[in-house]
């Protein structure tokens, strides 16, 4: 059975940006998978609208990357690449090794509460096994961090990042041999930052994405092969 959006209507919003939303957290999530086609009259009876909005909404996924367009194929997701992750990862350890630097000197004792807290909750997501839970704890945990800098640009330039990083870190979260090497590596991030320890909590930063660059890059690769396999 064909699994079903989640349609969050919203009565402040335009059906067309409910649509747009609907379909950007299926493919951030992966309901709508890398290199699935996006047939409009297919997803307007999904979702039980007309294929207008449909079509608004697939055109503004275009723009952010998520969808492209293929000849005489029409539109589809687009698939996650070693350049796009490497492009976002690059930036993102950057803002995440000075985010650690600053949260050691700015962090207060209710901060570093909430972060061990973070902690916690994010262990015991991890045991649940259901990937949304696990990334939404994922994120909560470095929001925590972010807000702890103080510094509202860097938390604007984060949040900018923030949903294409969703999509790479679904991947990396949904390979549960991973699941016990973010626990430690929150766990070393937190206590670096508790023990104000800046040079530590920079270089679990660090290795926290790079962790996660090696596991997707391998999960990238693994899907080309068998992309390849299935074509000869």
């Amino acid at each position: 059975m064909e699994e079903q959006f989640q349609v969050d209507m919203d009565e402040f919003l335009p059906l067309r940006d409910v649509v747009f939303n609907t379909l950007r957290k299926a493919i951030l999530t992966g309901q709508l998978k890398p290199g699935e086609r996006l047939m409009e009259v297919h997803l307007a009876n999904r979702l039980g609208v007309s294929r207008t909005p449909i079509r608004e909404a697939i055109r503004k996924l275009e723009l952010e990357g998520l969808v492209i367009m293929i000849p005489r194929r029409g539109a589809e997701v687009a698939r996650i690449t070693e350049k796009s992750l490497k492009d976002v990862l690059e930036v993102r350890r950057a803002l995440d090794v000075l985010s650690v630097e600053l949260a050691c000197d700015r962090i207060t004792e209710e901060d570093i509460a909430r972060l061990l807290k973070a902690c916690q909750d994010f262990e015991q997501a991890a045991r649940g096994k259901d990937a949304s839970v696990i990334a939404k704890a994922d994120v909560d945990l470095h929001d925590i961090i972010v807000e702890a800098t103080g510094n509202q640009r860097l938390q604007q330039l984060v949040n900018n990042l923030s949903e294409q990083m969703y999509r790479y870190r679904f991947v990396y979260i949904k390979e549960e041999s991973q699941h016990d090497t973010l626990v430690a590596e929150h766990r070393e991030i937190y206590e670096s930052i508790a023990g104000r320890d800046k040079e530590r909590a920079m270089r679990a930063a660090r290795v926290h994405i790079d962790n996660q660059e090696k596991s997707i890059i391998r999960q990238i690769r693994l899907e080309n092969e068998s992309r390849l396999n299935k074509r000869h």
